[in-house]
């Protein structure tokens, strides 16, 4: 199987070497360019306050990470996980110069950029010119990033799996592989079947949230205050 992991990371700020640091780390496992319903998801405490610009991005605060494990504690986890998979992340550098920041902070050796597949720099080879951020290629691939209550590193995750298997041209390929794979998956599987065929199914697909997830992104929004534009949106 060729097997892929689309990685997404959330952190306090823009460079390690200024003592920034991981506070979130998800990934999405794909085989064959066909989510295989395997995921990864951990918030991680930063031992370091939250800086309020890194707030404004990502609303995870110091007090909801402070009761969550730190990097060394799940290091094993994710690197079992991973094992000798291609990365796929998009702006790689920023998300690997953490990564590895964190690895070395723990006398792991570092992931090494030849096995990372870059879509930033797919997705400016194939649309030069064009705005090339995750929302923009969402928007031009028709992929719906609304109404979502998940944030942060597992969503983007999951919206990058969906931009990745277009850039690949492989989606529309797989696609009736991806809708059979989620109509008999367990709750917590991953199907990235376009949304535009949801008008087709029978019922909605079931959540891909754990309860521990969910109760964690509830006590997220609740500390967000009343205007939080999470709370817009409906569950």
């Amino acid at each position: 199987m060729d097997r892929q992991i689309v990685l997404d990371t959330e952190t306090t700020g823009l460079d390690p070497r200024k003592g920034d640091r991981l506070v979130e780390i998800a990934g999405i496992e794909i085989g064959n360019l066909v989510p295989t319903g395997r995921s990864f998801h951990k918030y991680i405490n930063p031992e370091r306050d939250m800086p309020e610009e890194a707030f404004r991005i990502h609303g995870l605060s110091s007090d909801f990470l402070k009761d969550k494990p730190k990097f060394e504690d799940i290091c094993d986890e994710f690197i079992e996980f991973i094992g000798d998979a291609k990365l796929v992340i998009h702006n790689a550098e920023f998300d690997m110069k953490f990564i590895n920041a964190e690895l070395a902070m723990v006398s792991r050796p570092p992931v090494e950029m030849s096995r990372v597949l870059d879509t930033l720099a797919i997705a400016r080879r194939k649309h030069p010119g064009a705005p090339n951020s995750l929302d923009a290629l969402c928007a031009r691939y028709k992929i719906d990033n609304s109404h979502r209550t998940r944030h942060g590193a597992l969503l983007d995750s999951e919206l990058l799996a969906e931009v990745y298997l277009e850039l690949m041209g492989g989606r529309q390929s797989t696609l009736a592989l991806a809708v059979n794979q989620a109509s008999t998956s367990a709750p917590g599987d991953h199907g990235f079947a376009n949304r535009e065929y949801a008008s087709q199914r029978v019922s909605e697909l079931a959540s891909t949230l754990t309860v521990e997830e969910y109760e964690e992104h509830l006590k997220l929004v609740e500390g967000l205050g009343e205007k939080a534009l999470w709370k817009t949106f409906s569950h």
